[in-house]
């Protein structure tokens, strides 16, 4: 399956579910608003997503997928499928220990992670209460990234990438029919969200067993292969994982802000819908394709799908990142503006977004930069440069919030990502596993030539849009949506005119045919 291909299939299910999530969020911020119960949540539901994205999606898959996939392609699939088993059957042991753990620790944990809600009594209760709730997720969820590893392998995307889905369903529905049965909305969500987890691990125990993929429940013992596994995912802990720790630190940091926390988390929501389309679905594509080709010894192939990939993001996160900079405040006010979230929430979150969107170039280019390290089983690198950029991120973090408040944390985290790209760029070609060629270059600099045309015609049309944005529900929704197809249609037509992607040699090819 080609890399385009690929990244379609799992972009597609990735949009499906971000407009789910949206609608998700959509619900939460007209209930709980950007205040107290909001911010509880927002802890709660946090934790277990970072330590997600942190341990399972990050460490573990960008270690196990390399090992898995080598197998593979080395035709010992034997050794690939109890590879899987041993792998499985050890992790779910240490996420027992680790779920147990938080839930005991949960009071003297909140501490450090959100050690301004330790002035409202009600509302550290409440937090430790709503994670402790929400904290087995991780022990499904971390088996549903080792299931969609294996999956992802055999170059079997769909279902993996419609598992999102089925969490974002739950937050809408379970809560809607439990509701009335919990003390507030936030306990609802938070037993939503424990519920979810065990229903993507269901959906993909259904589908790896009919493929004869499902790795078995065996004895944990510490095997030649889970050595190797381990030895690879403490460094890739951080490596892959910095944006997370990142994340942590600005959790913590926001609770001293009223509302703060919530701000973030609804403007990191708008910006994750492009770094998931994007960033999720190239880099999971292109991390077993480089494996292959790596392990093959075509390290010429391996560079140019490592650069195919770099023109693909930027193509598609560079405009993304310019339209949400320049439509953030009617962006926040369609999106959430109603019921409990009113004007100063939008005012609040819009310059959050903002601040985010600056970044997100750089948060999609380290999903597609990191793969050339964990391909080549070098995980230490990317460890030593993401150590340095949390200390980037925390010192502008104490030198921004003074000023800015919340919307330094997000401009923190953004400089970071940036020195993050920068350095492992550096490193890669330094070592001749990434080479930039001039064609790239020039792709670069076409793309920045049509963002900024993109841009002009958004800024040039928003104060005819302006009566619209300001209507009841329907007349904004459609206006945005107007704004979003004029956008679109002047980055197509100067791609077009540039003929960047060589989009011209292909729309000519579908129209021959």
């Amino acid at each position: 399956m080609s890399m385009i291909k690929s990244t379609a299939t799992i972009g597609g299910y990735t949009l499906l579910s971000r407009v789910l999530g949206f609608v998700r969020d959509v619900t939460i911020a007209s209930g709980l608003g950007a205040g107290y119960l909001s911010d509880a949540f927002v802890v709660a539901f946090k934790l277990p997503n970072v330590l997600r994205r942190l341990f399972a999606e990050g460490a573990f898959n960008s270690a196990f997928v390399p090992l898995y996939a080598g197998m593979l392609a080395g035709d010992v699939r034997d050794e690939a499928h109890n590879f899987a088993s041993e792998s499985m059957s050890f992790l779910l042991v240490v996420l027992l220990a680790v779920t147990g753990l938080f839930i005991i620790a949960m009071p003297w944990l909140m501490f450090a992670l959100a050690p301004g809600f330790e002035h409202n009594p009600a509302k550290y209760a409440l937090t430790v209460t709503l994670t402790r709730i929400t904290m087995p997720y991780i022990i499904f969820i971390s088996l549903v990234s080792l299931l969609g590893g294996v999956l992802n392998s055999h170059h079997k995307f769909a279902a993996v990438a419609a598992t999102p889905v089925i969490m974002n369903l739950c937050l809408i529905i379970i809560p809607f029919f439990i509701g009335p049965l919990t003390p507030n909305g936030a306990y609802a969500l938070a037993i939503a969200v424990m519920a979810s987890g065990v229903a993507q691990y269901l959906w993909l125990v259904y589908i790896c067993r009919r493929q004869g993929m499902l790795p078995k429940l065996t004895r944990p013992r510490l095997t030649p292969h889970v050595k190797k596994l381990l030895k690879l995912i403490a460094p890739v802990a951080i490596g892959a994982g910095v944006a997370q720790i990142n994340i942590f630190i600005d959790l913590s940091i926001a609770s001293y802000f009223n509302g703060g926390n919530s701000y973030l988390y609804y403007a990191d929501r708008i910006n994750e819908l492009p770094l998931a389309v994007i960033g999720i679905a190239v880099g999971t594509a292109l991390l077993p394709m480089l494996s292959r080709q790596i392990r093959e010894g075509r390290e010429d192939d391996a560079r140019r799908s490592h650069n195919h990939a770099i023109e693909l993001a930027l193509f598609l996160s560079l405009p993304a990142a310019v339209a949400l900079i320049v439509m953030a405040e009617p962006i926040i006010a369609t999106v959430f503006q109603r019921g409990a979230f009113g004007v100063l929430e939008t005012v609040a979150t819009y310059h959050a977004l903002i601040a985010f969107a600056a970044g997100l170039p750089a948060f999609i280019l380290i999903k597609i930069i990191s793969p050339a390290f964990y391909a080549r089983q070098d995980t230490k690198t990317p460890f030593k440069i993401a150590l340095f950029c949390i200390l980037v991120n925390l010192s502008f973090n104490l030198l921004l919030m003074g000023p800015l408040q919340h919307v330094g944390m997000a401009l923190a985290t953004s400089i970071a990502g940036w020195v993050n790209v920068i350095g492992m760029t550096m490193v890669l070609m330094k070592r001749g596993w990434l080479v930039v060629e001039p064609k790239l270059v020039m792709q670069i600099g076409k793309i920045l030539l049509a963002s900024t045309a993109m841009a002009l015609v958004l800024h040039g049309l928003q104060p005819y849009a302006a009566p619209a944005l300001e209507a009841r529900e329907i007349g904004r929704f459609l206006a945005l949506c107007a704004l979003v197809a004029a956008g679109l249609g002047s980055y197509m037509i100067c791609a077009l005119m540039l003929n960047i992607m060589q989009l011209r040699s292909v729309v000519s090819r579908r129209m021959e045919k």
